[in-house]
């Protein structure tokens, strides 16, 4: 009986060894394609949207806003978001970076998508933007109660990428 215990208990060694190298092996290929597959996911999560929005003195403010929804989590999700005040002297870029969370629907749109940049910062630090759920082209700059600014001027970014 002892000599068929220590036969088992090599036998499991011995398998295991075995599942260890086939399992390095089969991690190894998996990891090289899931590197291939998230260098697609993130390229296809990341959105630029551009446009020039009013400026009380100077003749607009040439605004980019970087979207990079990450792996999915809220951890994940950051923005990148640069502004240039035209006509100004000199011409200086203000970039802000952070986090930022969405929220379901914009206005009457249920389906609508509203982005709160800075959403993990006290409120008089969060930005708004949303965009409709018909046309994800265009993203509007929203007021501190997440509507759309209501003017003849314009408050909206275009999707570039």
């Amino acid at each position: 009986m002892k000599n068929l215990v220590v036969l088992l208990a090599i036998a499991i060694q011995l398998t295991a060894c075995n599942s260890k190298k086939k399992e390095e092996k089969v991690t190894k290929s998996e990891t090289d394609s899931t590197t291939v597959n998230t260098e697609k996911s993130i390229t296809e999560t990341f959105l630029v949207y551009e446009g020039l929005l009013p400026c009380a003195d100077c003749s607009g403010i040439a605004t980019v806003l970087k979207i990079d929804q990450g792996n999915g989590t809220m951890e994940g999700q950051k923005f990148e978001l640069s502004s240039i005040y035209k006509g100004k002297s000199p011409e200086k870029e203000f970039v802000e970076k952070g986090n930022f969370n969405t929220e379901r629907g914009l206005e009457s749109d249920p389906n609508g998508t509203t982005f709160i940049l800075n959403w993990d910062k006290p409120a008089d630090k969060q930005i708004y933007y949303g965009y409709f759920s018909s046309d994800t082209k265009k993203i509007y700059m929203l007021d501190r109660n997440k509507k759309i600014i209501k003017s003849k001027l314009n408050y909206s970014l275009d999707l570039k990428k």
